[in-house]
């Protein structure tokens, strides 16, 4: 217990008034709070401070900085066609290449290519804290990977800027271009993707009307291999003259017999001759005018009729095929060229750097930020020490 005030007698000179509080004197809670600010403050700052300069290995930083940007160029049917428009971020593509320079797959390929853990691990086990375990998983050396990339972003210009950690220059600057070499072909794979999604229906339309163009022409070439026709219209054409000539011949005849009657007797052999090419005039023709309906005298056993309506059939298929394709190579042109006229490409404007002093760990930075978090921590203990202490 505290002890008691001292009352002092009123006297000349000395006014009357409350008690003095006697003198403060040291406590065992003194030396114990005095204690644990030596052992929970100090110690853990020179501990600490001891393996930042005499444990902890050097680290070079490399930087790098580049931005998705998308160019659409003017169609020639514009004015002043075929002048590239200003170029702008691509927000969305720079989130997809922020999502995947920490994912695990570009950590993996980078492990593959180049030996990431083995970079990592340079410093395995003199430096256990800012080292790599090159015994752990991959879990772990994603983790530890977010630790030595760096990336700051910024949404609204879709710069990126990243600092790559490594314990040699060369080992940062080389991860630098890897990073930079496999975004580039990320960006040129979501490219090639975007570019066949905006084409993909239109190609099909285009391959769907040539698959339909191939059978118009097949079941054309096939009809006119079985009927031995190229043309049954113009074949047509050719039996009509003939049967057109014969009727002219026959005309002929008939004015010829009638000038033999008139001139000469009914027994003159002329007569009789005229008669007997009459005749085999007409049945020419009949037999050619049987050639229209039966098929028995037709190549294929079909009447002209029939082929003839078959032939137009097949010409309607085919021009309509024909159409159709032309419609659809057009289209799928069309959107070609619309796609192409966007264009996504990586630009850095900071290529790989090559460090030439070492700028990391920063000891001093993390020395004061350790001392001041154990400081702080210690204090809140204390007050709450106080608190509980004089709640009694």
């Amino acid at each position: 217990m505290a002890p008691a005030p001292r009352h002092v007698a009123p006297g000349p000179g000395r006014p009357e008034g409350p008690p003095i509080a006697a003198a403060a004197e040291i406590r065992p809670r003194h030396h114990g709070i005095l204690a644990s600010f030596l052992g929970l403050v100090l110690l853990p700052v020179l501990v600490s401070a001891a393996y930042l300069w005499l444990v902890a290995q050097d680290q070079y930083a490399s930087t790098l900085g580049f931005s998705v940007r998308t160019e659409e160029i003017s169609s020639s049917l514009d004015l002043l066609g075929g002048i590239t428009r200003l170029s702008g971020g691509g927000s969305s593509d720079s989130d997809i290449l922020y999502d995947y320079i920490h994912s695990q797959e570009l950590v993996g390929d980078l492990d593959a290519q180049i030996g990431l853990r083995g970079i990592y691990a340079r410093a395995w086990p003199r430096d256990p804290v800012f080292a790599f375990d090159p015994d752990s998983t991959i879990e772990d050396l994603v983790s530890h990977w977010e630790r030595k990339v760096r990336i700051t972003y910024d949404s609204n210009s879709g710069l990126m800027t990243l600092q790559v950690l490594a314990f040699t220059p060369e080992a940062a600057t080389l991860i630098a271009e890897h990073i930079l070499e496999r975004s580039t072909e990320k960006i040129n794979a979501l490219a090639a993707e975007a570019r066949d999604d905006a084409t993909r229906y239109a190609r099909i339309e285009m391959d769907r009307a040539l698959e339909r163009l191939k059978t118009a022409r097949e079941a054309m070439t096939g009809f006119r291999i079985r009927t031995q026709m190229v043309d049954p219209a113009a074949d047509l054409q050719g039996q009509m003259g003939v049967l057109n000539n014969l009727q002219a011949q026959l005309a002929e005849s008939y004015i010829e017999l009638d000038l033999l009657r008139v001139t000469t007797n009914s027994t003159d052999p002329r007569i009789i001759q005229a008669e007997q090419r009459i005749v085999v005039i007409r049945n020419r023709i009949e037999e050619e005018r049987r050639k229209f309906s039966e098929s028995e005298n037709i190549p294929g056993g079909e009447d002209y009729a029939t082929m003839v309506s078959e032939f137009e059939r097949l010409t309607v298929d085919r021009e309509f095929a024909e159409q159709a394709y032309s419609v659809a190579l057009a289209s799928y042109d069309s959107a070609l060229a619309e796609a192409q006229r966007k264009s996504r490409y990586l630009a850095a404007h900071i290529r790989p750097t090559q460090a030439e002093k070492s700028e990391y760990p920063q000891r001093w930075t993390l020395l004061g930020l350790t001392g001041f978090f154990l400081f702080a921590a210690w204090a809140i203990a204390v007050l709450i020490f106080y608190s509980i202490r004089d709640r009694r």
